[in-house]
């Protein structure tokens, strides 16, 4: 990967990138650090290593991923529905999806970052995939901050002072403070493949583990 590649998917300037790789006293976050070492695809070794160079704590050490031990019935439960469905965690990870969702999404469920809130505000991809980036970006953010309080709030506050620092229109939003409860809802996407798609949005809700988001779209 090109040194300009790395630093647009990062949000930061080629410059202060190139200076980084040289070794210059430049001031760098962990929440940045983690961002770089996913831009670059770095093993959990490597990433191990660079935190330990850089004396930081790696903020994504205790995130949940596709492969976390999640309760089984939720594990599996996607991969039982026949239209896209995932499944997010408190702080907006994808921790469970089936095929059909990874298609749909494939420019965040394939990836190694699947935390829909960063998808949506620091990905490029994310403001064609979606339809009016705007709109959804404005509504995404006020759902989650209806259910961030139900959340671990030293994680949800990192991971809002990361968006707000990274993501200019994440704080320009942020500041809102508006709520919407996740209720689902005509879904429109321009799929890389398929072309525009419209979807209805579902959220089913489970009763045993209220922590966890079910998230389906049958196509329309």
């Amino acid at each position: 990967m090109r040194r300009e590649e790395a630093a647009q998917i990062c949000g930061i300037s080629t410059t202060w990138y190139t200076w980084l790789e040289q070794g210059r006293d430049v001031s760098c976050s962990a929440a940045m650090l983690a961002r770089i070492a996913t831009a670059l695809h770095l093993s959990s070794a490597e990433r191990l290593y660079l935190f330990e160079l850089a004396q930081m704590k790696d903020p994504d050490a205790s995130r949940p991923s596709m492969a976390s031990d999640l309760p089984e019935e939720v594990r599996i439960f996607p991969e039982q529905m026949a239209v896209p469905c995932y499944v997010l965690d408190p702080l907006w990870n994808a921790c469970a999806a089936n095929d059909a969702a990874r298609h749909l999404f494939a420019g965040w469920l394939d990836d190694k970052e699947r935390n829909l809130l960063r998808y949506v505000f620091l990905a490029p991809g994310a403001r064609t995939f979606l339809d009016d980036w705007e709109s959804s970006a404005r509504r995404v953010l006020a759902e989650f901050r209806a259910v961030s309080i139900r959340g671990d709030t030293e994680q949800v506050d990192a991971l809002v002072q990361e968006l707000r620092s990274l993501s200019p229109d994440f704080e320009r939003l942020w500041h809102n403070q508006s709520v919407l409860l996740r209720e689902g809802g005509p879904r429109k996407f321009n799929h890389p493949i398929d072309g525009r798609v419209d979807f209805d949005q579902t959220i089913p809700t489970f009763t045993t583990w209220s922590q966890y988001q079910l998230v389906a779209l049958k196509p329309r």
